[in-house]
């Protein structure tokens, strides 16, 4: 498993481009959230503090990730393109 230090380097790194896409960034999203959600459960691995501070960035992360049910960018994008789009679904449907 990634470090949380490489999860979000990564992370940075990938939302810095000049090409992301809902199509791309929204499988992202859910990785980090699983990560987070991973760490923020593992009470051998990480101090309770550094637990807390995870649950509560997934938290503010689903915050904003639920708004894009209610964004038409959002649904248009996910009718575009259809390769990424049934991929996605497939794993998430």
């Amino acid at each position: 498993m990634l470090t949380l230090f490489q999860i979000f380097k990564d992370a940075t790194l990938f939302f810095s481009r000049a090409t992301p896409n809902l199509a791309t960034v929204i499988p992202a999203m859910d990785h980090i959230d699983k990560v987070l959600a991973t760490c923020s459960d593992s009470p051998d691995q990480f101090w309770p503090a550094i637990r807390a501070a995870l649950a509560i960035r997934k938290k503010a992360s689903n915050k904003y990730y639920n708004k894009t049910d209610h964004s038409e960018v959002y649904r248009i994008a996910m009718v575009l393109p259809p390769r990424r789009k049934l991929e996605y679904f497939k794993k998430h449907g």
